[in-house]
């Protein structure tokens, strides 16, 4: 594992009818939901560490704390910037910033922690022989 401080990630999609607050439930009005957004922004974390990891290895989100200060309309592009900021073995945190086309619509901080996805859901379905 060679993640370090400073590896960025991006990711972006348009805005639809599909991911607005009232089509989630998040809200009644027909902007971008913020679970959306926070799921763009652990996105652009996936895509700054995953080509460092091995053939073995991904990663999960622990923890956020983002705020959402903008409202984006239906057919608007949005895109999400990461930051690595720090690296405690396994857990690595991200600054994370939102933006559409008029500027910054959220930003926050994010922590990853990398695992072993096969022996990560194996853990998580022992929960059903409980």
């Amino acid at each position: 594992m060679s993640i370090e401080i400073g590896l960025k990630g991006r990711a972006e999609t348009v805005v639809t009818e599909e991911n607005t607050a009232q089509a989630i439930g998040s809200g009644l009005v027909p902007v971008f939901g913020t679970p959306y957004m926070i799921a763009l922004m652990e996105n652009a974390a996936v895509n700054a560490i995953q080509p460092y990891l091995s053939g073995d290895e991904g990663s999960v989100g622990t923890q956020l704390n983002v705020a959402h200060t903008s409202a984006t309309p239906i057919g608007m592009k949005v895109w999400a910037n990461t930051v690595v900021t720090a690296v405690d073995g396994k857990k690595i945190t991200f600054e994370v910033t939102a933006f559409d086309e008029a500027g910054e619509i959220g930003h926050g901080t994010h922590e990853r922690f990398i695992i072993k996805p096969e022996r990560f859901v194996v853990k998580a379905q022992s929960k059903l022989n409980r």
